[in-house]
């Protein structure tokens, strides 16, 4: 894995689980982020509302080979 790499810090939600937050960004961000290497869970949380879990969001850091 020699190179040079970048980190970008994206946020990810979704109505079932973390799990699929974290899915949902890397996915989003591979359609603009080439040669991405590996993700980090930096932070979750979420929202609540009327007293029940209504969202889970999480923040991904993703890392990625700079092109020469």
């Amino acid at each position: 894995m020699s190179g040079i790499y970048k980190k970008v810090e994206i946020v990810g939600t979704s109505a079932v689980g973390f799990s699929e937050a974290v899915t949902m960004a890397v996915e989003e961000a591979g359609k603009t982020i080439h040669h991405m290497a590996w993700f980090e869970v930096v932070e979750q949380r979420g929202r609540i509302q009327d007293g029940k879990v209504a969202e889970f969001q999480v923040t991904v850091r993703i890392g990625f080979k700079v092109d020469r």
